[in-house]
């Protein structure tokens, strides 16, 4: 059986996805209503602030933007240069080295 959409079907999907994906970094996210239009908020502060995404009237969209900033936030926090320092990873090696010298003694 083929289950055919209508368009506001497929988008009240995608909204709940958006929300979905920002309740889950953000639990305590919220739609605040101000003269510029609505825009998420998790208590004092504005998510998608960052990225200078605007505000907007629609709901929806002000959703699409705070889980574009949370994609976002994670990709830059992936690659970040303060993460990429060597210190674990020497430590990893040098575990594995002792590991391997203990190893040599045993035998």
């Amino acid at each position: 059986m083929t289950l055919y959409l209508q368009r506001k079907d497929q988008d009240l999907i995608n909204m709940d996805k958006n929300k979905k994906k920002v309740m889950k970094q953000y639990p305590n996210a919220y739609i605040e209503y101000g003269p510029e239009g609505a825009r998420v908020m998790n208590g004092e502060t504005f998510i998608a602030e960052e990225y200078y995404m605007p505000n907007t009237s629609d709901e929806d969209k002000a959703w699409e933007y705070a889980a574009m900033s949370c994609r976002l936030t994670q990709n830059f926090n992936r690659s970040h240069p303060s993460r990429m320092d060597l210190s674990s990873v020497e430590r990893k090696l040098d575990r594995i080295n002792k590991r391997k010298r203990r190893g040599r003694r045993a035998k």
